[in-house]
């Protein structure tokens, strides 16, 4: 499978994947849950994971060495970087990461770098290009059906469909108009950055897919797809889209 993903010169493509800090015991982790890395290494990429604390200047070599990007899913992204007042109970905030991954955000489409944006980086993506979020979307947005499947609901659970709009790059990961996703998530895109556009949609409205659509792959997934590639093909494909074109910008 590698061989189908690399580079000219045999070189699997470096996919920088950012990271969370969760304290543990005594420890204070910085790190990702592994189904991410795993999906990247299944679909042919080599997950490299770009930790917190990093200036401007670090994260701009790693940002330069890498050939494509991951932003998985975690806590809540602070309310002031899009809204003039907190209107629900927030979760997990670290503003380190957020400052972080929105610059990583702002970078990649500004020069054309591929990258993935999951469940927190799907709602990363909008915000750091200009775009608002439900800070509950049960409690906020109208007619909306239970979107937060945690414990002790698996990881896979399907939760509801999606329908794909035909003419996406999301498009040619589905051999039809629907996926059946799972939903571990309390906010959502709410307002839609300038410049984005919306790709799928959840039975209740909800903008569950987003993407550049004059970038090569700029793309962004309300769902989980790494709790799901082993059980459906079209997860992993969205993996191999990434690692793909992130293999074919490559030098």
């Amino acid at each position: 499978m590698t061989s189908l993903h690399s580079s000219p010169g045999g070189r699997r493509p470096l996919i920088g994947c950012t990271t969370y800090r969760k304290q543990v015991g005594q420890l204070n982790v910085v790190g990702v849950n592994a189904p991410y890395t795993q999906a990247i290494i299944a679909a042919g990429g080599i997950p490299v994971l770009v930790p917190l604390c990093l200036d401007e200047a670090a994260w701009r070599q790693v940002f330069d060495r890498v050939d494509g990007l991951l932003l998985p899913g975690g806590g809540d992204i602070d309310y002031w970087r899009y809204s003039k007042e907190l209107q629900a109970e927030l979760r997990g905030i670290d503003q380190e990461r957020d400052e972080l991954e929105l610059a990583l955000t702002q970078t990649a489409v500004t020069e054309q770098k591929p990258f993935l944006a999951i469940c927190r980086g799907h709602q990363v993506f909008n915000v750091a290009m200009g775009g608002t979020l439900w800070q509950d979307v049960q409690s906020q947005m109208p007619g909306a059906d239970k979107h937060d499947f945690r414990t002790p609901y698996p990881r896979n659970h399907i939760a509801h469909q999606v329908e794909i709009e035909p003419d996406s790059k999301i498009a040619h990961y589905w051999p039809g108009r629907s996926a059946a996703v799972n939903s571990i998530h309390h906010q959502g895109v709410r307002d839609l950055a300038p410049g984005l556009v919306v790709t799928a949609r959840s039975e209740d409205g909800l903008i569950e897919g987003i993407e550049a659509p004059d970038h090569p792959f700029a793309i962004g997934v309300q769902w989980h797809p790494e709790a799901m590639y082993q059980d459906d093909r079209a997860m992993l494909a969205l993996f191999e889209g990434l690692v793909n074109v992130s293999a074919n910008g490559s030098k």
